[in-house]
């Protein structure tokens, strides 16, 4: 039943990276088809991105009212629901207006389950975990592909509703696999507040170190094809498909680094990723380099970041508790998507002044003062339990 259970979850993992990767792989298209600026993208996902946060720092006491297994089956739901609006949008008042579910019913996921796996599962299976949503990102963009060779736009998202609909129609058969206990445990005892957790020792810093990984990442994601053709003359044909290698590089480093966590531990799992990471930076900052070099650098990027996100989380009820663990975690996924939402547009304007070569430096900047804060938050965590003892 156990494995059951974490296959379930495994499942609504990939609901929560549809999404993510549709947007951007049909609005080439899609803000021809409704008449708007291309750059109205960016109000679109900045309002989703907003009610993914306001969701998020909302999930502890949603999660203690009804548990996670209804949340994660109505915030699919209601998802699902979201990209069928999406199929039949006309117009792009009609996005705005479901980007408010679609944001919503993320943020509720990402956190409830990140808490459900942190507390009752290993930390390999906190990495599988995230491999599965990289397997919902990279599933999206074949269904757009498949749709704007074959029909419209609209039909790429009717194909990820109906995935969508599928998966919470299996959440809402599969609900008594889910333990009374956890459920029992989620709601025996009140949510801290937010005013509360941020006073907790180590949670300051946490929540910048977070924040700090994700902008890194993000600007990754977001930037390795302009990279590649303003500062390493690379066609854009070319540079559209080597960017997809920091993708591969994370999937597959969250499949590998399952083997080998419960070993190492979390801490050393970040310190490990951390220095994999700067060393795929620092290929990229090699001056006068072939493109080859550049292609490895991604792909090492992507390994370093693979253990880091994931545990990070699963590390949020050793350091704080698990009757805490609940509301910060909550408070972590709202500063991952601050800092995935807002970094990566402040690269784009100090790339386009400065040159997209700084895009190492800029990255560095994030992964230092990412290591500092975390390794600072495991400091004081620890020696506030070992005082406690």
């Amino acid at each position: 039943m156990t494995t059951l259970l974490l296959m379930i979850i495994y499942l609504a993992f990939i609901s929560l990276g549809l999404p993510d990767s549709l947007i951007g792989a049909g609005w080439p298209v899609m803000h021809q088809a409704l008449s708007v600026p291309v750059s109205y993208m960016g109000i679109l996902t900045m309002t989703i991105s907003f009610c993914t946060i306001v969701s998020s720092l909302c999930s502890a006491r949603l999660t203690h009212k009804l548990g996670t297994r209804n949340i994660t089956t109505i915030s699919v739901f209601l998802t699902a629901a979201a990209l069928l609006g999406f199929s039949y949008s006309t117009h792009f008042w009609m996005l705005m207006l479901l980007a408010i579910p679609y944001g919503l019913g993320a943020g509720s996921i990402d956190a409830a389950l990140n808490n459900f796996v942190a507390l009752h599962y290993s930390s390999r299976h906190m990495s599988w975990l995230h491999c599965f949503w990289g397997v919902g990102t990279i599933i999206s963009p074949f269904a757009m592909r498949y749709a704007l060779s074959s029909s419209t736009w609209n039909v790429g998202f009717r194909i990820a509703a109906v995935i969508q609909f599928g998966i919470a129609l299996i959440l809402l058969a599969t609900r008594s696999l889910w333990r009374a206990k956890a459920d029992q445990a989620e709601k025996s005892s009140a949510p801290i507040s937010l005013k509360q957790a941020i006073k907790i020792k180590g949670v300051p810093t946490l929540l910048i170190g977070f924040f700090a990984y994700c902008a890194a990442e993000a600007t990754t994601m977001g930037w390795a094809s302009t990279y590649l053709v303003r500062h390493k003359d690379v066609t854009p044909e070319s540079a559209a498909g080597l960017a997809s290698l920091f993708f591969i590089g994370m999937t597959v480093g969250r499949f590998l680094s399952g083997f080998i966590m419960n070993r190492l531990g979390d801490r050393r799992m970040i310190l490990t990723g951390t220095g994999i990471l700067s060393f795929g930076i620092l290929l990229l900052i090699l001056p006068g380099t072939p493109s080859i070099v550049s292609y490895i650098g991604f792909i090492t990027i992507g390994l370093g970041c693979a253990p880091i996100y994931p545990c990070i989380i699963h590390a949020t009820p050793q350091n704080f508790g698990a009757k805490n663990s609940g509301a910060i975690i909550g408070i972590q996924m709202a500063s991952a998507y601050v800092g995935s939402t807002f970094m990566p547009p402040l690269f784009g304007v100090l790339g386009s002044h400065l040159g997209f070569g700084i895009m190492p430096f800029y990255l560095l900047l994030f992964t230092t003062l990412m290591l500092v804060m975390i390794e600072s938050t495991f400091r004081r965590t620890q020696d506030h339990n070992t005082s406690q003892d």
